[in-house]
Protein backbone atom coordinates (compact mmCIF):
# COMPACT_ATOMS: atom_id res chain seq x y z
CA UNK A 1 0.00 0.00 0.00
CA UNK A 2 1.38 3.41 -0.93
CA UNK A 3 1.84 6.34 1.39
CA UNK A 4 -0.76 8.25 -0.64
CA UNK A 5 -3.24 5.41 -0.43
CA UNK A 6 -2.77 5.24 3.32
CA UNK A 7 -3.53 8.97 3.56
CA UNK A 8 -6.70 8.55 1.49
CA UNK A 9 -8.91 5.77 2.91
CA UNK A 10 -10.72 3.82 0.24
CA UNK A 11 -8.11 4.29 -2.47
CA UNK A 12 -8.41 3.07 -5.10
CA UNK A 13 -12.02 4.13 -5.42
CA UNK A 14 -12.33 2.42 -8.80
CA UNK A 15 -10.62 -0.39 -10.71
CA UNK A 16 -8.55 0.36 -13.81
CA UNK A 17 -11.11 -1.44 -15.96
CA UNK A 18 -14.07 0.48 -14.54
CA UNK A 19 -12.21 3.79 -14.82
CA UNK A 20 -11.50 3.16 -18.49
CA UNK A 21 -15.13 2.18 -19.13
CA UNK A 22 -16.39 5.39 -17.53
CA UNK A 23 -13.83 7.56 -19.32
CA UNK A 24 -14.51 6.14 -22.76
CA UNK A 25 -18.28 5.63 -22.59
CA UNK A 26 -20.93 7.37 -24.73
CA UNK A 27 -20.95 11.15 -24.33
CA UNK A 28 -17.52 11.33 -22.71
CA UNK A 29 -14.85 13.62 -24.23
CA UNK A 30 -12.77 10.42 -24.48
CA UNK A 31 -15.56 8.32 -25.98
CA UNK A 32 -14.26 5.46 -28.09
CA UNK A 33 -15.49 4.04 -31.37
CA UNK A 34 -14.20 1.35 -33.71
CA UNK A 35 -12.65 2.00 -37.12
CA UNK A 36 -10.83 -0.19 -39.60
CA UNK A 37 -7.10 0.37 -39.97
CA UNK A 38 -5.53 -1.75 -42.72
CA UNK A 39 -8.61 -3.97 -42.54
CA UNK A 40 -8.32 -4.53 -38.78
CA UNK A 41 -11.06 -3.26 -36.39
CA UNK A 42 -9.34 -0.85 -33.99
CA UNK A 43 -10.59 1.22 -31.04
CA UNK A 44 -9.99 4.95 -31.31
CA UNK A 45 -11.10 8.01 -29.39
CA UNK A 46 -14.02 9.50 -31.31
CA UNK A 47 -12.80 13.09 -30.90
CA UNK A 48 -9.20 12.41 -31.98
CA UNK A 49 -8.04 15.20 -34.33
CA UNK A 50 -8.01 13.82 -37.90
CA UNK A 51 -4.50 14.94 -38.83
CA UNK A 52 -1.59 17.19 -37.93
CA UNK A 53 -2.76 19.94 -40.30
CA UNK A 54 -5.90 20.23 -38.17
CA UNK A 55 -3.72 20.49 -35.05
CA UNK A 56 -1.45 23.06 -36.72
CA UNK A 57 -4.35 25.32 -37.65
CA UNK A 58 -5.79 25.04 -34.14
CA UNK A 59 -2.53 26.40 -32.74
CA UNK A 60 -3.23 29.65 -34.55
CA UNK A 61 -6.13 30.22 -32.14
CA UNK A 62 -3.72 30.70 -29.22
CA UNK A 63 -2.61 33.99 -30.81
CA UNK A 64 -0.19 36.07 -28.76
CA UNK A 65 0.23 33.45 -26.03
CA UNK A 66 3.88 32.41 -25.64
CA UNK A 67 4.67 29.04 -27.21
CA UNK A 68 8.47 28.65 -27.09
CA UNK A 69 11.09 30.16 -24.82
CA UNK A 70 14.71 29.56 -25.81
CA UNK A 71 17.52 31.44 -24.09
CA UNK A 72 16.45 35.10 -24.47
CA UNK A 73 14.11 34.39 -27.40
CA UNK A 74 10.33 34.26 -26.96
CA UNK A 75 8.05 33.01 -29.69
CA UNK A 76 4.27 33.40 -29.66
CA UNK A 77 1.79 31.02 -31.27
CA UNK A 78 0.86 33.67 -33.83
CA UNK A 79 4.45 34.31 -34.87
CA UNK A 80 5.23 30.59 -34.92
CA UNK A 81 2.24 30.01 -37.23
CA UNK A 82 3.38 32.76 -39.61
CA UNK A 83 6.95 31.43 -39.80
CA UNK A 84 5.92 27.79 -40.22
CA UNK A 85 3.47 28.81 -42.93
CA UNK A 86 6.19 30.77 -44.75
CA UNK A 87 8.51 27.76 -44.63
CA UNK A 88 5.73 25.44 -45.77
CA UNK A 89 5.02 27.69 -48.73
CA UNK A 90 8.72 27.70 -49.69
CA UNK A 91 8.82 23.90 -49.52
CA UNK A 92 5.83 23.77 -51.88
CA UNK A 93 6.72 26.52 -54.33
CA UNK A 94 10.52 26.69 -54.34
CA UNK A 95 11.49 23.10 -53.67
CA UNK A 96 8.54 21.32 -55.25
CA UNK A 97 7.67 19.27 -52.18
CA UNK A 98 4.40 17.39 -52.70
CA UNK A 99 2.17 15.35 -50.43
CA UNK A 100 4.07 12.21 -49.41
CA UNK A 101 7.54 13.61 -50.20
CA UNK A 102 10.06 13.27 -47.41
CA UNK A 103 11.71 16.22 -45.66
CA UNK A 104 14.60 15.39 -43.32
CA UNK A 105 15.08 17.41 -40.14
CA UNK A 106 18.42 17.27 -38.33
CA UNK A 107 19.13 19.76 -35.57
CA UNK A 108 19.29 20.16 -31.83
CA UNK A 109 16.30 21.51 -29.92
CA UNK A 110 16.04 24.94 -31.51
CA UNK A 111 12.71 26.73 -32.04
CA UNK A 112 13.30 26.15 -35.75
CA UNK A 113 12.86 22.40 -35.17
CA UNK A 114 9.20 23.06 -34.42
CA UNK A 115 8.86 25.38 -37.42
CA UNK A 116 10.19 22.69 -39.76
CA UNK A 117 8.06 19.92 -38.24
CA UNK A 118 4.80 21.81 -38.57
CA UNK A 119 5.66 23.32 -41.96
CA UNK A 120 6.31 19.91 -43.50
CA UNK A 121 3.41 18.01 -41.95
CA UNK A 122 0.94 20.84 -42.65
CA UNK A 123 1.54 20.53 -46.41
CA UNK A 124 1.28 16.73 -46.32
CA UNK A 125 4.99 15.99 -46.51
CA UNK A 126 6.51 13.22 -44.41
CA UNK A 127 8.90 14.65 -41.84
CA UNK A 128 12.02 12.56 -41.15
CA UNK A 129 13.54 13.61 -37.80
CA UNK A 130 17.08 12.22 -37.65
CA UNK A 131 19.19 11.76 -34.53
CA UNK A 132 21.28 14.94 -34.34
CA UNK A 133 24.05 13.07 -32.51
CA UNK A 134 24.71 10.82 -35.50
CA UNK A 135 27.96 10.80 -37.44
CA UNK A 136 28.16 12.01 -41.04
CA UNK A 137 27.74 8.47 -42.47
CA UNK A 138 24.79 7.81 -40.14
CA UNK A 139 23.08 11.02 -41.29
CA UNK A 140 23.74 10.20 -44.94
CA UNK A 141 22.24 6.73 -44.52
CA UNK A 142 18.98 8.02 -43.04
CA UNK A 143 18.60 10.76 -45.67
CA UNK A 144 19.33 8.33 -48.49
CA UNK A 145 17.20 5.49 -47.12
CA UNK A 146 14.19 7.76 -46.62
CA UNK A 147 14.60 9.36 -50.04
CA UNK A 148 14.34 12.81 -48.50
CA UNK A 149 13.90 15.59 -51.05
CA UNK A 150 14.88 18.47 -48.75
CA UNK A 151 17.05 18.52 -45.62
CA UNK A 152 16.76 21.16 -42.88
CA UNK A 153 19.73 21.43 -40.49
CA UNK A 154 21.54 23.62 -38.00
CA UNK A 155 25.19 24.66 -38.40
CA UNK A 156 26.72 21.72 -36.52
CA UNK A 157 24.77 19.19 -38.59
CA UNK A 158 25.58 21.11 -41.79
CA UNK A 159 29.29 20.81 -41.02
CA UNK A 160 28.92 17.10 -40.34
CA UNK A 161 26.86 16.51 -43.47
CA UNK A 162 28.89 18.69 -45.86
CA UNK A 163 31.24 15.91 -47.13
CA UNK A 164 28.23 13.68 -47.87
CA UNK A 165 26.00 16.10 -49.80
CA UNK A 166 27.54 15.02 -53.11
CA UNK A 167 26.23 11.49 -52.50
CA UNK A 168 22.64 12.62 -51.98
CA UNK A 169 19.93 13.46 -54.52
CA UNK A 170 18.56 16.58 -52.83
CA UNK A 171 16.29 19.29 -54.16
CA UNK A 172 17.20 21.58 -51.29
CA UNK A 173 19.41 22.00 -48.24
CA UNK A 174 18.26 24.60 -45.71
CA UNK A 175 20.38 25.65 -42.72
CA UNK A 176 19.50 27.74 -39.69
CA UNK A 177 21.68 29.70 -37.27
CA UNK A 178 24.59 29.45 -39.70
CA UNK A 179 26.88 32.37 -40.70
CA UNK A 180 26.52 33.37 -44.36
CA UNK A 181 30.12 32.46 -45.18
CA UNK A 182 29.54 28.94 -43.78
CA UNK A 183 26.41 28.13 -45.80
CA UNK A 184 28.09 26.72 -48.91
CA UNK A 185 25.38 25.09 -51.04
CA UNK A 186 22.75 25.54 -48.33
CA UNK A 187 20.12 28.27 -48.21
CA UNK A 188 19.63 30.17 -44.97
CA UNK A 189 16.31 29.47 -43.28
CA UNK A 190 16.39 33.09 -42.15
CA UNK A 191 16.19 34.16 -45.81
CA UNK A 192 12.85 32.37 -45.97
CA UNK A 193 11.21 33.26 -42.65
CA UNK A 194 13.36 36.07 -41.26
CA UNK A 195 15.28 36.12 -38.02
CA UNK A 196 13.74 35.22 -34.65
CA UNK A 197 11.90 38.30 -33.43
CA UNK A 198 10.91 39.30 -36.98
CA UNK A 199 8.22 36.68 -37.66
CA UNK A 200 5.40 39.12 -36.87
CA UNK A 201 6.22 40.87 -40.17
CA UNK A 202 5.30 37.74 -42.15
CA UNK A 203 1.85 37.38 -43.79
CA UNK A 204 -0.85 35.83 -41.63
CA UNK A 205 -2.27 33.46 -44.22
CA UNK A 206 -2.98 29.75 -44.62
CA UNK A 207 -1.30 27.01 -46.60
CA UNK A 208 -3.15 25.07 -49.32
CA UNK A 209 -5.13 22.12 -47.98
CA UNK A 210 -3.26 18.87 -48.87
CA UNK A 211 -6.38 16.74 -48.29
CA UNK A 212 -4.97 14.59 -45.50
CA UNK A 213 -6.55 11.38 -44.23
CA UNK A 214 -5.82 9.87 -40.79
CA UNK A 215 -3.91 6.94 -42.31
CA UNK A 216 -1.68 9.12 -44.50
CA UNK A 217 2.05 8.94 -43.82
CA UNK A 218 3.32 11.66 -41.49
CA UNK A 219 6.70 10.73 -40.00
CA UNK A 220 9.69 8.43 -40.34
CA UNK A 221 11.60 8.06 -37.07
CA UNK A 222 14.73 5.95 -37.27
CA UNK A 223 15.27 3.34 -34.60
CA UNK A 224 18.43 1.29 -34.12
CA UNK A 225 18.37 -2.02 -35.97
CA UNK A 226 19.64 -5.43 -34.88
CA UNK A 227 21.49 -5.72 -38.19
CA UNK A 228 23.42 -2.57 -37.37
CA UNK A 229 21.44 -0.37 -39.79
CA UNK A 230 18.63 1.78 -38.38
CA UNK A 231 15.05 1.10 -39.46
CA UNK A 232 12.64 3.90 -40.31
CA UNK A 233 9.36 3.52 -38.42
CA UNK A 234 6.64 4.87 -40.73
CA UNK A 235 4.07 6.76 -38.66
CA UNK A 236 0.68 8.10 -39.70
CA UNK A 237 -1.28 11.18 -38.75
CA UNK A 238 -3.60 8.99 -36.69
CA UNK A 239 -0.65 7.47 -34.80
CA UNK A 240 0.45 10.87 -33.53
CA UNK A 241 -2.97 12.45 -33.00
CA UNK A 242 -4.09 9.40 -31.03
CA UNK A 243 -1.37 10.24 -28.52
CA UNK A 244 -3.10 13.54 -27.67
CA UNK A 245 -6.08 11.87 -26.02
CA UNK A 246 -4.09 8.94 -24.62
CA UNK A 247 -2.18 11.37 -22.41
CA UNK A 248 -5.42 12.97 -21.23
CA UNK A 249 -6.91 9.55 -20.45
CA UNK A 250 -4.07 8.71 -18.07
CA UNK A 251 -4.50 11.91 -16.10
CA UNK A 252 -8.28 11.51 -15.93
CA UNK A 253 -7.91 7.92 -14.73
CA UNK A 254 -5.87 9.12 -11.76
CA UNK A 255 -8.73 11.38 -10.63
CA UNK A 256 -11.25 8.54 -10.84
CA UNK A 257 -8.96 6.20 -8.93
CA UNK A 258 -8.82 8.92 -6.26
CA UNK A 259 -12.61 9.11 -6.13
CA UNK A 260 -12.75 12.51 -7.84
CA UNK A 261 -14.25 13.61 -11.14
CA UNK A 262 -11.65 14.80 -13.67
CA UNK A 263 -11.82 18.57 -14.19
CA UNK A 264 -13.05 19.79 -17.57
CA UNK A 265 -10.38 21.39 -19.80
CA UNK A 266 -10.26 25.14 -19.25
CA UNK A 267 -8.77 27.06 -22.21
CA UNK A 268 -8.81 30.22 -20.07
CA UNK A 269 -7.02 28.58 -17.14
CA UNK A 270 -3.34 29.05 -16.19
CA UNK A 271 -0.95 28.08 -18.96
CA UNK A 272 0.94 24.83 -18.52
CA UNK A 273 4.71 25.31 -18.78
CA UNK A 274 6.87 22.35 -19.81
CA UNK A 275 10.65 22.25 -19.57
CA UNK A 276 11.78 20.47 -22.74
CA UNK A 277 14.85 18.46 -21.83
CA UNK A 278 14.65 15.50 -24.21
CA UNK A 279 15.46 15.54 -27.94
CA UNK A 280 12.64 16.38 -30.29
CA UNK A 281 14.07 13.84 -32.74
CA UNK A 282 12.78 11.05 -30.49
CA UNK A 283 9.13 10.00 -30.41
CA UNK A 284 8.87 11.01 -26.74
CA UNK A 285 9.98 14.58 -27.39
CA UNK A 286 7.93 15.01 -30.54
CA UNK A 287 4.75 13.01 -29.91
CA UNK A 288 4.42 13.33 -26.13
CA UNK A 289 5.74 16.86 -25.57
CA UNK A 290 5.82 19.08 -28.67
CA UNK A 291 2.51 18.08 -30.27
CA UNK A 292 0.37 17.88 -27.07
CA UNK A 293 1.73 21.19 -25.77
CA UNK A 294 1.03 22.90 -29.09
CA UNK A 295 -2.50 21.47 -29.22
CA UNK A 296 -3.34 22.55 -25.67
CA UNK A 297 -1.75 26.00 -25.79
CA UNK A 298 1.10 25.19 -23.44
CA UNK A 299 4.51 26.82 -23.24
CA UNK A 300 7.74 24.97 -24.04
CA UNK A 301 10.91 26.12 -22.33
CA UNK A 302 13.88 24.76 -24.27
CA UNK A 303 17.13 24.14 -22.44
CA UNK A 304 20.08 24.59 -24.82
CA UNK A 305 22.17 21.82 -23.28
CA UNK A 306 21.15 19.66 -20.34
CA UNK A 307 22.53 20.85 -17.04
CA UNK A 308 20.62 20.24 -13.80
CA UNK A 309 21.53 23.61 -12.31
CA UNK A 310 20.43 25.45 -15.45
CA UNK A 311 17.24 23.37 -15.42
CA UNK A 312 16.54 24.52 -11.86
CA UNK A 313 17.21 28.12 -12.89
CA UNK A 314 14.68 27.82 -15.75
CA UNK A 315 12.10 26.13 -13.51
CA UNK A 316 12.39 29.09 -11.15
CA UNK A 317 12.47 31.83 -13.82
CA UNK A 318 9.70 30.50 -16.09
CA UNK A 319 7.51 28.99 -13.34
CA UNK A 320 7.69 25.57 -14.97
CA UNK A 321 4.78 23.28 -14.06
CA UNK A 322 6.07 20.03 -15.56
CA UNK A 323 9.49 18.60 -16.27
CA UNK A 324 11.13 15.23 -16.66
CA UNK A 325 12.58 13.30 -19.56
CA UNK A 326 14.55 10.17 -18.77
CA UNK A 327 15.13 9.11 -15.14
CA UNK A 328 18.76 10.26 -15.34
CA UNK A 329 17.68 13.89 -15.62
CA UNK A 330 15.27 13.69 -12.71
CA UNK A 331 17.97 12.14 -10.52
CA UNK A 332 20.41 14.91 -11.42
CA UNK A 333 17.91 17.63 -10.48
CA UNK A 334 17.06 15.93 -7.18
CA UNK A 335 20.72 15.47 -6.25
CA UNK A 336 21.92 18.89 -7.37
CA UNK A 337 23.73 20.75 -4.56
CA UNK A 338 21.94 23.89 -5.85
CA UNK A 339 18.44 22.44 -5.45
CA UNK A 340 17.49 24.50 -2.38
CA UNK A 341 18.69 27.75 -3.94
CA UNK A 342 15.83 27.85 -6.46
CA UNK A 343 12.06 28.16 -6.14
CA UNK A 344 10.55 24.95 -7.52
CA UNK A 345 7.10 25.44 -5.99
CA UNK A 346 5.46 25.85 -9.42
CA UNK A 347 6.18 22.21 -10.35
CA UNK A 348 3.04 20.06 -10.38
CA UNK A 349 4.16 17.06 -12.40
CA UNK A 350 7.33 15.08 -13.06
CA UNK A 351 7.16 12.46 -15.77
CA UNK A 352 9.74 10.20 -17.31
CA UNK A 353 10.28 7.04 -19.29
CA UNK A 354 12.51 5.70 -22.05
CA UNK A 355 15.04 4.06 -19.72
CA UNK A 356 15.20 1.79 -16.68
CA UNK A 357 14.50 3.63 -13.42
CA UNK A 358 15.19 2.72 -9.82
CA UNK A 359 11.99 2.19 -7.76
CA UNK A 360 13.29 4.52 -5.05
CA UNK A 361 13.20 7.45 -7.50
CA UNK A 362 9.50 8.01 -6.74
CA UNK A 363 10.31 8.23 -3.01
CA UNK A 364 12.89 10.94 -3.64
CA UNK A 365 10.44 12.87 -5.79
CA UNK A 366 7.81 12.80 -3.04
CA UNK A 367 10.41 13.96 -0.49
CA UNK A 368 11.57 16.98 -2.49
CA UNK A 369 8.33 17.76 -4.37
CA UNK A 370 5.59 16.85 -1.83
CA UNK A 371 2.68 18.15 -3.95
CA UNK A 372 3.89 16.54 -7.18
CA UNK A 373 2.23 13.49 -8.71
CA UNK A 374 5.09 11.62 -10.41
CA UNK A 375 4.50 9.50 -13.48
CA UNK A 376 6.29 6.88 -15.50
CA UNK A 377 5.43 5.26 -18.78
CA UNK A 378 6.43 2.88 -21.50
CA UNK A 379 6.43 3.33 -25.22
CA UNK A 380 8.53 2.79 -28.29
CA UNK A 381 9.16 4.50 -31.59
CA UNK A 382 6.95 1.83 -33.16
CA UNK A 383 4.10 2.63 -30.74
CA UNK A 384 4.27 6.39 -31.35
CA UNK A 385 5.30 6.96 -27.73
CA UNK A 386 2.66 6.28 -25.06
CA UNK A 387 1.56 2.66 -24.53
CA UNK A 388 1.34 2.37 -20.75
CA UNK A 389 1.14 5.01 -18.01
CA UNK A 390 1.75 4.79 -14.28
CA UNK A 391 0.67 7.95 -12.50
CA UNK A 392 0.15 9.46 -9.07
CA UNK A 393 -1.00 7.02 -6.35
CA UNK A 394 -0.73 4.06 -8.71
CA UNK A 395 2.94 4.85 -9.27
CA UNK A 396 3.65 5.28 -5.58
CA UNK A 397 1.95 1.93 -4.94
CA UNK A 398 3.78 0.14 -7.76
CA UNK A 399 6.97 2.10 -8.47
CA UNK A 400 8.61 -0.77 -10.36
CA UNK A 401 5.79 -0.95 -12.92
CA UNK A 402 5.34 0.97 -16.17
CA UNK A 403 1.59 0.96 -15.50
CA UNK A 404 -1.47 -0.38 -17.35
CA UNK A 405 -2.04 0.25 -21.04
CA UNK A 406 -3.93 3.26 -22.34
CA UNK A 407 -7.62 2.66 -23.25
CA UNK A 408 -7.07 2.41 -27.01
CA UNK A 409 -4.38 -0.27 -26.73
CA UNK A 410 -4.51 -4.02 -26.23
CA UNK A 411 -1.59 -5.95 -24.76
CA UNK A 412 -0.58 -9.58 -24.92
CA UNK A 413 2.23 -11.35 -23.06
CA UNK A 414 3.24 -14.40 -25.08
CA UNK A 415 5.70 -17.28 -24.98
CA UNK A 416 8.20 -18.18 -27.71
CA UNK A 417 5.38 -19.83 -29.69
CA UNK A 418 3.15 -16.75 -29.61
CA UNK A 419 0.78 -18.25 -27.03
CA UNK A 420 -0.57 -16.10 -24.19
CA UNK A 421 0.94 -16.77 -20.77
CA UNK A 422 -0.98 -16.46 -17.47
CA UNK A 423 -0.84 -13.26 -15.40
CA UNK A 424 2.42 -12.98 -13.51
CA UNK A 425 4.43 -15.10 -15.92
CA UNK A 426 7.21 -13.72 -18.11
CA UNK A 427 6.77 -13.39 -21.85
CA UNK A 428 7.26 -11.05 -24.79
CA UNK A 429 5.01 -7.98 -24.92
CA UNK A 430 2.83 -7.59 -28.02
CA UNK A 431 0.93 -4.33 -28.55
CA UNK A 432 -2.07 -3.45 -30.71
CA UNK A 433 -3.82 -0.13 -31.23
CA UNK A 434 -4.15 2.99 -33.38
CA UNK A 435 -0.71 4.08 -32.20
CA UNK A 436 1.14 1.25 -33.99
CA UNK A 437 3.13 2.47 -37.01
CA UNK A 438 2.56 1.00 -40.48
CA UNK A 439 5.91 -0.77 -40.47
CA UNK A 440 9.51 -0.08 -41.42
CA UNK A 441 10.22 2.10 -44.43
CA UNK A 442 11.64 0.09 -47.35
CA UNK A 443 12.16 -2.98 -45.15
CA UNK A 444 9.39 -5.51 -45.87
CA UNK A 445 11.20 -8.43 -44.24
CA UNK A 446 11.77 -6.53 -40.99
CA UNK A 447 8.15 -5.36 -41.09
CA UNK A 448 6.85 -8.90 -41.57
CA UNK A 449 8.99 -10.12 -38.67
CA UNK A 450 7.81 -7.49 -36.16
CA UNK A 451 4.20 -6.77 -37.20
CA UNK A 452 1.43 -9.38 -37.38
CA UNK A 453 -2.30 -8.74 -37.89
CA UNK A 454 -2.14 -5.35 -36.17
CA UNK A 455 0.12 -6.55 -33.36
CA UNK A 456 3.63 -5.17 -32.84
CA UNK A 457 6.07 -7.63 -31.28
CA UNK A 458 8.05 -5.39 -28.96
CA UNK A 459 10.92 -7.73 -28.15
CA UNK A 460 10.61 -6.68 -24.52
CA UNK A 461 10.26 -9.34 -21.84
CA UNK A 462 7.61 -8.43 -19.27
CA UNK A 463 5.16 -9.77 -16.78
CA UNK A 464 1.66 -8.38 -16.30
CA UNK A 465 -0.25 -8.63 -13.04
CA UNK A 466 -3.98 -9.30 -12.55
CA UNK A 467 -4.77 -5.56 -12.73
CA UNK A 468 -2.97 -5.18 -16.05
CA UNK A 469 0.12 -3.38 -14.69
CA UNK A 470 3.15 -4.12 -16.86
CA UNK A 471 6.61 -4.79 -15.42
CA UNK A 472 9.47 -4.46 -17.90
CA UNK A 473 12.05 -7.13 -17.06
CA UNK A 474 14.47 -7.44 -19.95
CA UNK A 475 14.79 -7.07 -23.67
CA UNK A 476 14.54 -10.01 -25.99
CA UNK A 477 16.38 -7.83 -28.47
CA UNK A 478 20.07 -7.43 -27.72
CA UNK A 479 19.85 -3.78 -26.81
CA UNK A 480 20.67 -1.41 -23.99
CA UNK A 481 19.32 2.03 -23.16
CA UNK A 482 21.76 4.75 -22.12
CA UNK A 483 20.01 7.85 -20.81
CA UNK A 484 17.05 7.24 -23.10
CA UNK A 485 19.13 6.42 -26.19
CA UNK A 486 18.60 2.95 -27.69
CA UNK A 487 21.88 1.22 -28.52
CA UNK A 488 21.88 -2.15 -30.25
CA UNK A 489 24.82 -4.21 -29.09
CA UNK A 490 25.56 -5.65 -32.53
CA UNK A 491 26.15 -2.15 -33.89
CA UNK A 492 28.92 -1.51 -31.35
CA UNK A 493 30.26 -5.06 -31.74
CA UNK A 494 30.56 -4.54 -35.50
CA UNK A 495 32.58 -1.38 -34.89
CA UNK A 496 34.90 -3.25 -32.52
CA UNK A 497 35.33 -6.10 -35.02
CA UNK A 498 36.51 -3.56 -37.59
CA UNK A 499 39.72 -3.12 -35.55
CA UNK A 500 42.48 -5.56 -36.62
CA UNK A 501 43.43 -6.37 -33.01
CA UNK A 502 39.93 -7.58 -32.09
CA UNK A 503 39.27 -11.32 -32.45
CA UNK A 504 35.98 -11.52 -30.56
CA UNK A 505 33.71 -8.96 -28.93
CA UNK A 506 30.56 -8.78 -26.84
CA UNK A 507 28.72 -5.64 -25.74
CA UNK A 508 26.64 -5.65 -22.56
CA UNK A 509 25.08 -3.08 -20.26
CA UNK A 510 26.83 -1.62 -17.24
CA UNK A 511 24.26 -0.60 -14.59
CA UNK A 512 24.34 3.14 -13.93
CA UNK A 513 22.25 4.97 -11.33
CA UNK A 514 21.75 8.11 -13.38
CA UNK A 515 21.86 6.97 -17.01
CA UNK A 516 20.18 3.63 -16.35
CA UNK A 517 22.78 1.78 -18.39
CA UNK A 518 26.23 2.49 -19.82
CA UNK A 519 27.89 0.68 -22.71
CA UNK A 520 30.34 -2.02 -21.67
CA UNK A 521 32.38 -4.35 -23.88
CA UNK A 522 34.49 -7.46 -23.43
CA UNK A 523 37.07 -8.04 -26.16
CA UNK A 524 39.30 -11.00 -26.95
CA UNK A 525 42.54 -9.63 -28.38
CA UNK A 526 43.79 -11.43 -31.49
CA UNK A 527 46.97 -13.52 -31.01
CA UNK A 528 50.12 -11.53 -31.63
CA UNK A 529 48.24 -8.21 -31.52
CA UNK A 530 48.35 -5.42 -28.96
CA UNK A 531 45.75 -2.77 -28.30
CA UNK A 532 44.69 -0.57 -25.39
CA UNK A 533 41.24 0.26 -24.09
CA UNK A 534 41.66 3.92 -25.08
CA UNK A 535 42.71 2.96 -28.62
CA UNK A 536 39.57 0.86 -29.06
CA UNK A 537 37.36 3.63 -27.69
CA UNK A 538 38.92 6.10 -30.11
CA UNK A 539 38.38 3.61 -32.96
CA UNK A 540 34.68 3.14 -32.13
CA UNK A 541 34.25 6.90 -31.76
CA UNK A 542 35.28 7.38 -35.39
CA UNK A 543 32.54 5.02 -36.57
CA UNK A 544 29.63 5.65 -34.21
CA UNK A 545 28.01 8.50 -32.30
CA UNK A 546 29.70 9.38 -29.01
CA UNK A 547 26.93 7.96 -26.81
CA UNK A 548 27.54 4.50 -28.31
CA UNK A 549 31.24 4.40 -27.38
CA UNK A 550 31.87 1.88 -24.55
CA UNK A 551 32.53 3.38 -21.13
CA UNK A 552 34.50 0.27 -20.15
CA UNK A 553 36.28 -2.24 -22.41
CA UNK A 554 37.70 -5.31 -20.71
CA UNK A 555 40.56 -6.87 -22.69
CA UNK A 556 41.02 -10.64 -22.56
CA UNK A 557 43.33 -13.13 -24.25
CA UNK A 558 41.19 -16.19 -23.48
CA UNK A 559 38.08 -17.00 -25.56
CA UNK A 560 34.79 -15.44 -24.44
CA UNK A 561 32.38 -17.89 -22.75
CA UNK A 562 29.92 -19.55 -25.13
CA UNK A 563 27.16 -22.13 -24.89
CA UNK A 564 27.16 -25.39 -26.91
CA UNK A 565 25.45 -23.58 -29.79
CA UNK A 566 28.31 -21.08 -29.96
CA UNK A 567 26.33 -18.16 -28.54
CA UNK A 568 28.26 -15.87 -26.21
CA UNK A 569 27.07 -16.20 -22.62
CA UNK A 570 26.28 -12.55 -22.06
CA UNK A 571 24.69 -13.34 -18.70
CA UNK A 572 28.16 -14.11 -17.32
CA UNK A 573 29.63 -11.00 -18.88
CA UNK A 574 26.84 -8.83 -17.44
CA UNK A 575 27.75 -10.10 -13.98
CA UNK A 576 31.37 -9.07 -14.60
CA UNK A 577 30.25 -5.60 -15.67
CA UNK A 578 27.94 -5.35 -12.67
CA UNK A 579 30.94 -5.97 -10.40
CA UNK A 580 32.86 -3.29 -12.29
CA UNK A 581 29.97 -0.84 -11.79
CA UNK A 582 29.82 -1.60 -8.07
CA UNK A 583 33.55 -1.02 -7.78
CA UNK A 584 33.39 2.24 -9.74
CA UNK A 585 30.45 3.61 -7.73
Amino acid sequence: MSENAAAAPGWPAMSIEDAHKLLTGPGSPLEMTTVEIAGIPTRVHKETPPNLRFVFDKGREWGDREFIVYEDERLTYADHYRAATALGRALLEKYGVKKGDRVALIMRNFPEWSLAFWAATAIGAVIVPINAWGTGPELEYAISDSGSKVVIVDQERLDRLRPHVKNLALEGLIATRTPADELGVAEALEDIVGKPGEYAKLPDDELPDPGLEPEDNATIFYTSGTTGKPKGALGTHRNICNNLLNAAAGQARSFLRRGEMPPAPDPEGPQRVMLLSVPLFHATGCHSILVPNYFSGGKLVIIHKWNPEHALELIDRERVTTFGGVPAMVWQVLESPMFDKFDTSSVEGIGYGGAPSAPDLVKRIKQQFPKVHPSNGYGLTETSSITTQNLAEDYVAKPDSAGPCVPTCDLRVVDENGKDVPAGQVGELWIKGPNIVKGYWNKPEATEKSFENGWFKSGDLVRMDEEGFVYILDRAKDMLIRGGENIYCVEVEDALYAHPAVMDAAVVAIPHKVLGEEVGAVVQVAPGKQVTEDELREHVGKLLAAFKVPKKIELRHDPLPRNPNGKILKTELREDMKKYAEGAA
